[in-house]
């Protein structure tokens, strides 16, 4: 199914251009995407927004805006980056500033901020650079909060999804991955993150929180998010169509249904010249 390797690899894929196509090809169906993806917990987006110094927020990679509406309800400025123009234009009619741009090549021309969030973005930034340019853009107390989900459906969707995926797009670098992952190897990705981050000597000595939660998904709820993941964003209707048939089949023997086990995952450091609002005032949670 649909995990953080094919969401958020650890590695990029061999070619850059590659990781470019399929970091712009979310952007294909803007709409579904912003209907189906999840939200991020509020515990989550209050604990950022409380441990840092003030309510202006960067969020690189917004997307169609998914997490930056959570920061504005929760009293935030937040000013998007994004590189595809499909997703910013989305994310603008729905009440969002952006600037079209990766956050490598975005001119900050002078701004700060109190925040630097990335949701499930930061994977296409070159992660040692990028902590470096966040350190830059982020006022003294500043906080860097990159986050994401970790999931996998239940064994009887994710196999026959598995087995579909390797007969519809056999020559996929993706149709070798395993059907499920351990817990620990999403986590694992998010440890390196911050060892990636401590690199910098920009940053008090990064945190690792976990939100745990679940949710609920008829038939036709994952048929429709599932489109939106990495792995089928680029192949073919006749490919998708097979894998989504299979997928649809699975779901119908459970009754029509299923619960999505999720664990939201954050690497979160605050700038290192800040005083006084270091890591200890913010343990590690978990929190349904």
């Amino acid at each position: 199914m649909p995990t953080l390797p094919r969401e958020q690899p650890e590695s990029s894929p061999a070619e850059p251009h590659e990781a470019r196509r399929m970091a712009e090809s979310f952007g294909v169906d803007a709409q579904r995407y912003d209907q189906a993806r999840p939200g991020y917990p509020d515990t989550l987006v209050t604990r950022i927004v409380t441990g840092s110094p003030g309510s202006d927020v960067l969020d690189v990679g917004c997307g169609t805006g998914i997490a930056a509406r959570q920061f504005q309800a929760a009293g935030c400025t937040v000013l998007g980056i994004e590189p595809d123009a499909r997703m910013a234009d989305f994310a603008r009619a729905r009440g969002l500033q952006v600037e079209v741009a990766t956050f490598e090549a975005w001119q900050p021309v002078g701004r700060t901020f109190d925040a630097v969030i990335a949701a499930q973005s930061w994977h296409w930034v070159e992660p040692v650079a990028g902590a470096v340019k966040a350190a830059r853009v982020l006022r003294p107390g500043g906080r860097l909060a990159i986050f994401g989900h970790a999931y996998e459906p239940p064994t009887e969707v994710a196999e026959p999804f598995a087995a579909a995926y390797r007969r519809a797009a056999p020559d996929s670098p993706l149709s070798g991955q395993p059907a499920r992952r351990p817990l620990d190897f999403y986590r694992a990705a998010y440890a390196k993150s911050a060892d990636k981050i401590r690199e910098t000597g920009q940053f008090n000595d990064p945190e690792q929180w976990r939100f745990d939660w679940e949710q609920s998904y008829t038939r036709d709820q994952w048929l429709e998010l599932l489109p939106t993941t990495g792995g089928l964003t680029q192949l073919r209707p006749d490919q998708l169509a097979q894998i989504l048939d299979a997928v649809g089949s699975a779901i119908d023997s459970l009754g029509g249904r299923f619960t999505m086990d999720y664990t939201t995952l954050a690497v979160t450091a605050v700038r290192a010249d800040a005083s006084g609002l270091g890591a200890s005032s913010l343990g590690a949670t978990r929190s349904r």
